[in-house]
């Protein structure tokens, strides 16, 4: 795992050039890259999450582009379009921005339903079928989308099959009054993220998605994850909890952060550090539990806790 750890830990240190303070949710971006999995930020304007999504691109080295989602937006500003050629009297596809290795939807909860739906195939299938073509997406591919958890006026909410998509949701939040000094300063005379260049080969992330199953899980830990995840589905004060693509990516996660810290096989602590952030966003709060002021987070705290390790013998 050492090829694992020294990659990530390159592409970490760089970001963290341009986003201090921060090390646990870049952290958490390299296991979804080494998961092939997508990532929903969900944060207040202005903490970075524009910013952080540019420098890992370019750390990686990777193509990047930015799609900024509004009410007017249109699958085919997503996917693409065919136009007619009047010279070889043909159709020539155009490729829209999801043709490229990370894709920044800004603000996705302000597309309408149906242009966030057309996200779902390229997210899903990495591929994209226009007018009846499928085209296949060049790998690494990943989508970073943003959404503000509190102005919900003009948005329309993720629905529980997209949000499912995502590998996990992440949040940077406010920085503390010393790091918030240091970034001040780092912002003197030029952005550093204009001298940020690439320190890896992006092109060997799907390599090296392949060798992070070869991290070890034990039997215990892997009953530890389904009797997790199986807890949020009992729970009283959830409606659904979280699916069996929700197991899945915990085991994957575990097993890329185990990778990442160096190591060929899991703890049962990797999972506990990943649980609020791969499964937050897989369960749906009872509304009657809502308004009584129960999160989410603090149910899967309180079920990390009250979940047994049972060890074999």
């Amino acid at each position: 795992m050492e090829a694992i750890q020294l990659f990530a830990n390159r592409v970490i240190d760089n970001v963290e050039n341009v986003i201090i303070g921060k090390r646990n949710v870049i952290e958490m971006l390299m296991v979804a890259a080494l998961c092939e999995g997508h990532v929903l930020l969900e944060d207040v304007p202005g903490v970075g999450k524009t910013m952080l999504a540019r420098a890992l691109a370019t750390s990686l080295g990777v193509r990047f582009k930015r799609l900024q989602c509004t009410p007017d937006l249109l699958p085919n500003d997503i996917t693409g379009v065919s136009i007619f050629n009047q010279q070889t009297r043909e159709f020539n596809f155009i490729p829209g921005p999801a043709f490229t290795n990370i894709l920044l939807a800004d603000e996705i909860n302000r597309a309408t339903p149906r242009t966030q739906s057309a996200l779902l195939e390229s997210m899903g299938e990495r591929q994209i079928t226009v007018d009846g073509v499928t085209r296949t997406l060049e790998r690494p591919f990943f989508v970073l989308a943003t959404q503000n958890p509190i102005e919900y006026e003009g948005t329309f909410p993720l629905p529980e099959a997209q949000l499912d998509r995502f590998f996990m949701k992440v949040s940077l939040g406010y920085l503390d009054e010393e790091t918030e000094g240091q970034m001040l300063l780092n912002l003197g005379r030029e952005h550093p993220i204009e001298r940020l260049q690439a320190v890896v080969a992006g092109a060997e992330l799907p390599a090296l998605a392949r060798t992070v199953w070869d991290v070890h899980v034990d039997d215990t830990v892997r009953r530890y994850i389904v009797r997790l995840v199986a807890a949020t589905r009992q729970h009283k004060d959830l409606i659904i909890g979280a699916s069996p693509r929700g197991s899945h990516a915990l085991y994957r996660g575990s097993q890329a952060y185990a990778a990442i810290q160096g190591r060929d096989y899991v703890l049962p602590d990797d999972v506990k550090r990943l649980v609020p952030r791969i499964l937050s966003h897989r369960c749906l709060l009872h509304p009657e539990s809502a308004l009584r002021g129960i999160q989410i987070g603090d149910i899967l705290q309180r079920l990390i806790k009250e979940t047994p390790l049972e060890l074999e013998g």
